[in-house]
């Protein structure tokens, strides 16, 4: 089959999309299948890199950091591809790159499969001042942006149930995101570790939260912190990593400066995405203060590297985290804190949640992931 994939991240800062899009495009290539990808270059100049086609664009940051608009819908790599005639089109990103897939669809009469991988509601406040009237927006667009879809992919029931409440009655399916295991089956030593975390000034007796991603404003990070400070009055052998970079960082940086933590709280900036899961090893809990994520893939990378997680109470935890198993659901700021203590007070138990969570892991690998999605593309192909 020959399946092209649209995006509008493919070179920016590793993200959910990207990696599912090159875990998909590895899986299905693996399976015999010829995929070419096409999206949005990095800079004012269209080229190919082996089968993956990038059109110009220009930065809007204006919108969001890192968004990039391309500047050309005619461009003669389209014309390549329309003669190419795909028999699928995986579109993953509703806006630019959507343009693509529904132009080649018309000429070819492919049919196009969507991924809905971001919940916009939660990134509005860039744009609009109202998160109510940008959440309205947002659902009004999305409805009339997929009309043009055969299928849609839910990477969670959390979005099955968002789209249905933006009136699209699209068949939607319900596919968790895969991810790569085999780095993050990979596990340091306990002297490589010890080293790393005393090179980032970590005593050997804390106990250290982590949480890993882009420092975004739709992560509710700022919660995070104001409970590690409320935690931290309970247990001073503790503390928070922040692994990533991203536009929330300063704001970040400032808040703990405010409540007088800074010294418990280590900002690693963007590391080599090869070391990730060595960064995982060197935390003892995973936490997070999202409701922003479609299924969150750093939760099962998490869980991969043997982490007990500690998370806001969401959908998109469904199947990755099994409460008092391998971690815990917290909704108030009361139960961060206990929890914390819980936690601290048993370490065999940590120990074993962790063992539990490489378990839940395996059943995200990235194969499985690539069957469901072809199963998808045959469907529609075959309507």
């Amino acid at each position: 089959m020959k399946i092209l994939i649209t995006t509008d991240l493919y070179t920016t800062a590793t993200n959910g999309v990207v990696t599912s899009v090159n875990n998909l495009m590895e899986e299905l290539e693996k399976k015999g299948h010829e995929v070419r990808v096409l999206t949005v270059s990095e800079r004012l100049r269209s080229h190919k890199d082996g089968n993956i086609y990038f059109i110009k664009s220009v930065p809007l940051d204006v919108v969001y950091p890192d968004v990039r608009m391309p500047v050309s819908y005619r461009h003669r790599y389209l014309r390549e591809l329309v003669e190419w005639h795909p028999d699928v089109i995986h579109s993953q990103c509703e806006y630019f790159s959507y343009q693509f897939a529904k132009y080649i669809s018309r000429k070819t009469h492919a049919p196009i499969v969507h991924t809905y991988h971001t919940l916009y509601e939660q990134y509005v406040t860039y744009i609009f001042p109202s998160q109510r009237i940008g959440a309205f927006f947002v659902g009004k667009l999305s409805k009339l942006r997929l009309r043009n879809a055969e299928a849609i992919v839910a990477p969670t029931h959390k979005v099955e149930d968002v789209l249905k409440n933006y009136g699209i009655h699209n068949p939607i399916h319900v596919v968790p995101s895969g991810i790569a295991l085999e780095q993050h089956k990979e596990r340091i030593t306990d002297e490589e570790r010890t080293a790393r975390r005393r090179e980032l000034g970590i005593p050997d007796d804390c106990t250290v939260l982590l949480n890993l991603g882009r420092l975004g404003t739709e992560k509710n990070l700022p919660e995070l912190v104001e409970l590690f400070h409320m935690a931290l009055s309970h247990n001073r052998k503790i503390m928070l990593m922040f692994v990533g970079d991203g536009p929330a960082r300063k704001e970040l940086e400032e808040l703990t400066e405010k409540l007088e933590i800074r010294e418990h709280v280590i900002f690693t900036g963007m590391v080599d995405p090869t070391e990730v899961h060595k960064y995982y090893q060197l935390g003892d809990v995973f936490v997070s203060a999202s409701t922003s994520e479609t299924q969150g893939l750093t939760y099962v990378e998490a869980a991969a590297n043997g982490l007990p997680l500690l998370c806001r109470q969401d959908p998109c935890l469904d199947g990755v985290l099994v409460p008092g198993s391998n971690g815990f659901a917290y909704e108030a700021e009361e139960e961060f804190c206990e929890i914390i203590d819980t936690i601290l007070q048993n370490p065999d138990w940590c120990h074993t949640a962790g063992q539990k969570s490489e378990k839940i892991a395996a059943t995200f690998d990235k194969s499985h992931f690539a069957e469901k999605i072809e199963d998808v593309y045959e469907a529609v192909v075959s309507k």
